[in-house]
Parts: structure tokens; sequence; C-alpha cells
């Protein structure tokens, strides 16, 4: 892409993220969005066919950046402690733009498209676990870990020890389920 499209694609997704920031993403126009990146609505049309698929493209890549720090993301099934800080430590670190992005009719997009990447690269290295039943326990621990994390992160009786000692123990007992799953498909 040559440094003109590039600042504008830029522009585009500041304006959008501005917008995103202050209202629903049903109530963004692109008439406003091309007013405040400085271009032309043909523009916009351009590089992306209507403020949804930007939005999703933006989500992808929050999403592949979180699972991009991932020392291994198939440690949700070998160390799930270790694999739930370093998740929680990168999610703090996109927290202001997930909340930007996955906000209002957004909002239960962000685990159910971590589950898809996180389930996709795990089975991609060991297809035989791609079970009914270690699906099941990994949408559980995605789907409960990414809850626990947002219904607590913020709460006033909510110690980060008092939290991180609770995730061991339930991460201790997934665990324990988890490993004889996999161990039954292993063998």
């Amino acid at each position: 892409m040559d440094p003109r499209q590039e600042r504008t694609n830029r522009n585009i997704i500041n304006a959008f993220l501005k917008l995103r920031s202050q209202k629903p993403i049903e109530k963004i126009t692109i008439r406003e969005l091309s007013e405040i990146a400085q271009i032309h609505k043909a523009t916009f049309y351009l590089h992306y066919h209507d403020i949804y698929e930007l939005s999703e493209m933006l989500e992808q890549k929050v999403i592949q950046d979180i699972l991009n720090g991932l020392t291994e993301p198939a440690m949700i099934l070998t160390d799930i402690s270790r694999f739930n800080e370093e998740l929680y430590s990168l999610m703090l670190a996109n927290e202001s733009l997930m909340e930007i992005l996955f906000s209002g009719s957004r909002a239960g997009m962000l685990v159910i498209q971590l589950e898809q990447k996180l389930k996709q690269y795990i089975f991609h290295r060991r297809p035989e676990w791609n079970t009914f039943k270690i699906n099941v326990i990994l949408t559980y621990l995605i789907h409960g870990g990414y809850h626990v994390y947002i219904q607590y992160k913020n709460t006033a009786h909510s110690k980060p020890e008092d939290l991180k000692e609770i995730m061991w123990i339930i991460n201790q007992t997934a665990s324990a389920i988890l490993n004889m799953y996999t161990q039954e498909n292993n063998g």
C-alpha cells in the first residue's frame, strides 16, 4: 500500500474509533466518518464495504494481537493458570481498544471470536483433540474465564490476589478434567 493510502486508512480508522467511543456502531454514518477523516465518502468505499466491515477488521486485529502475544495458545490445555495470566495481561494491555470496539451490540463478540480463534489454533496443532468433550471444556474455560474477568475486574470487593487464588483453584479442577480427556485422546 502506498503512503497516501496508508495515511487515508489510518485517518478512517482513527475517525471510526473516535465516533465508536462516543456512540453505538448502528448510529455511525459514512458521511460523518468521512467528515472527521477528511475524505470523500467514495474514498471510504474504496477501503471498506461498510462500517461493519471496518469494525470487524479492527476486532479481528485486536484478537489476533492478543493471540500473537500468548507464549503458546495451546497451553490452555497444559498450563491453564499460566495461560489465564498471560491472557489477562494481554487483555489489560488492549482494554481501552476492546471497550470501544466490543461495546453495545458488539459486546458479546469478543469472547465468541476469541473462542473460535483459540480452538482453530489448538485443533490445527492437535486435531485428535477436536472432540465433543474437549470442545465443551474449552468453551467453558474460555467463556468462564472471560466472564469472570469482565465481571470482577473493576469491582470494589475484588482484590487481584483473591481473584488469582480463586482462578487457580478453578484452573486446577478444570486442568484435571481436561487432562483426563486429552489423555483419553492421546492413547
